[in-house]
């Protein structure tokens, strides 16, 4: 079975509300990254924060809170709720939970090195079964063929298991460099999940750009027009 192109046709919502997007996604994770670098601040002046612990468990709380309202406001304007956020909120929800009622830094650290895998496990395994999953993700930035959607699947199927090696290493590294200074361990890591992963991300993405101009196709022309 392969994907069609009506399967990737984007919806009007994801055209008109590109910026949105982008919003939503990267939102949280500048919550999070601000909760963590002023945690201690926080706790001062929001005594009811002291509640959830360090500043790493303040700044997951807020990562929970952003991440809810975030798929709160893409099912409202959006119409429905994109795949990854959607799959990465859950696990952020449930690990970030766990993190803050066992008080186990653990669950919040591996929480990227499994969503990665899981979309990797997912896009490959997609692959396994005639469908390009990636397809349904990225169909309102542009259109490809099927054969460049397979491409852009398989790289980004890898590159999510190199992103949770990254992370794996990162986090167990930072905590035997930084022993016992758990705090230097844990700015460590966030600093590489907001400013590390981001511009790797990125870079990764810009490296697709001759494989995506290569089998860009031009979207069917709207009746009427």
């Amino acid at each position: 079975m392969t994907t069609s192109d009506s399967d990737l046709t984007p919806s009007a919502a994801d055209k008109h509300h590109p910026m949105l997007k982008l919003v939503l996604e990267l939102g949280p994770l500048l919550v999070f990254f601000f909760g963590n670098l002023r945690g201690d601040w926080l706790v001062q002046h929001f005594p009811q924060l002291a509640a959830l612990g360090g500043p790493l468990f303040v700044a997951t709380g807020l990562f929970m809170g952003a991440t809810l309202i975030s798929l709160i406001v893409s099912k409202v304007v959006l119409g429905h709720l994109p795949l990854m956020p959607f799959v990465s909120g859950i696990v952020v929800l449930i690990f970030g939970a766990l993190g803050i009622y066992l008080q186990n830094e653990t669950f919040i650290k591996m929480k990227p090195t499994i969503v990665n895998a899981l979309f990797g496990i997912v896009l490959l395994g997609g692959l396994a079964f005639g469908k390009s999953l990636l397809g349904y993700v990225f169909n309102a930035a542009f259109q490809l063929d099927a054969e460049g959607w397979r491409k852009l699947t398989l790289r980004w199927g890898i590159f999510f298991f190199v992103l949770a090696v990254l992370n794996e290493v990162v986090w167990r590294g930072s905590n035997w460099l930084y022993l016992p200074d758990t705090k230097a361990a844990d700015n460590l890591w966030v600093n590489f999940k907001v400013w590390g992963t981001m511009p790797i991300t990125i870079l990764f993405t810009l490296s697709q750009m001759p494989l995506i101009m290569k089998h860009t196709v031009e979207p069917p022309v709207e009746n009427g027009k």
